[in-house]
């Protein structure tokens, strides 16, 4: 009977009920005593009804509100697969985490996978064992990048949606010329020419294995769109979700700890095949910082036809567009040295200019020897 109506229209035929019951029960009483027990009972149970109509309205008042207030929500409906997931705790038998492998710098703890530590020149990975036979999903990411540096950190992680697993290599710790999708998790700006963005900066590469990712230009002239994201060094853990549903790919981030998404970029004709596996890897080399996934949540999204989730395990990877990629500048002489290379070349100006000295002092102290001479 109720099941049809919303909170305020069970309230209002509540309240209705209660009022001819009312009406009724006066009726009754005229009648006489007899009818004082049931009449008790009826009125018991729909004050219960009228109660639970009041409570059914406040919980939807509540929920609307929030809809309202926030740009998205948190998937909680569609399918959560499990063997594609990862979360605390982490360990199966030993050191072994179930459905994932991970190679390079890689250390599991209670609390994170950290694929990179503060220091320099490490490479790490983790990456899921059982690939992707979904078509159309939406990933979580719970992560955290930070360090103790304050101006010069790097080099940052990416997330992948690749044919090729456990494969390091020279980007972000994992192989170039890659098949697949790469949201790529940039903290330090290599590109010498003109930005149009700050760093940290999230953006999305799709790969037939015949595009490089061109790090003198943080991969400028083949992402598809991205967005700035203040991730470093931040008191809220970092979510990123990637959605891929109807071959559009959306990425959208929270990184205030509201609960809700926040755009970050949408791109349409974006083709994945199916039978992929995911994973995430990170990088430092002069610069460093600790790159610690807190979990992997995957969902397989729920759509009303079925053939789009039909899987396709044959197609490349193609996307319609990219932007325009900013011109390259080359890199001067007296440019992209690092620090190391900093204190060497001022050490050696500084035992030059020392060696200089000593010279110097030697040819005066023979100079005043012979002045000496010329006296005697």
């Amino acid at each position: 009977m109720f099941q049809e109506m919303s909170g305020l229209e069970f309230l209002q035929s509540s309240s209705v009920m209660m009022l001819e019951y009312r009406s009724s029960d006066c009726s009754e009483r005229l009648s006489g005593s007899s009818f004082k027990s049931s009449s008790r009972r009826r009125m018991f149970t729909l004050e219960f009804i009228a109660s639970s109509a009041f409570v059914i309205l406040l919980i939807q008042s509540t929920l609307a509100e929030n809809s309202n207030n926030n740009n998205g929500v948190w998937n909680t409906e569609d399918y959560y697969k499990r063997e594609h997931s990862l979360t605390k705790p982490y360990q199966g038998s030993g050191w072994l985490i179930p459905n994932w492998d991970f190679h390079g710098s890689t250390i599991v703890t209670n609390q994170y996978v950290r694929l990179t530590p503060d220091l320099r020149s490490n490479q790490g990975g983790i990456w899921n064992s059982v690939p992707m036979q979904i078509r159309n999903w939406e990933i979580q990411l719970q992560f955290k990048v930070h360090g103790k540096g304050k101006d010069l950190f790097g080099d940052g992680l990416v997330f992948w949606y690749s044919r090729d697993r456990m494969q390091p290599g020279p980007v972000f710790g994992s192989k170039d010329y890659f098949l697949g999708l790469a949201i790529i998790i940039d903290t330090y700006s290599n590109h010498n020419g003109p930005h149009n963005h700050g760093h940290p900066y999230i953006s999305a590469m799709v790969n037939n294995g015949s595009l490089h990712y061109d790090h003198d230009r943080d991969g400028t002239h083949t992402q598809l769109a991205g967005c700035e994201a203040k991730i470093r060094n931040s008191q809220y853990d970092t979510w990123i979700s990637i959605r891929y549903e109807r071959d559009v790919l959306t990425v959208m981030t929270d990184i205030n700890g509201k609960n809700a998404w926040d755009s970050c970029l949408r791109v349409e004709g974006v083709i994945l095949p199916t039978n992929y596996y995911i994973g995430l890897s990170a990088a430092t080399g002069d610069l460093s910082d600790n790159h610690d996934v807190i979990a992997v949540k995957t969902y397989e999204l729920e759509l009303p036809d079925s053939q789009v989730s039909e899987p396709r395990d044959h197609v490349m990877p193609a996307a319609q567009s990219f932007e325009a990629p900013r011109d390259h500048i080359e890199d001067s002489k007296s440019q992209g040295w690092s620090g190391v290379k900093v204190f060497f070349v001022t050490l050696g100006v500084l035992l030059a200019i020392a060696a200089v000295g000593v010279v110097g002092v030697i040819v005066y102290q023979n100079h005043q020897q012979n002045s000496r001479k010329r006296f005697y």
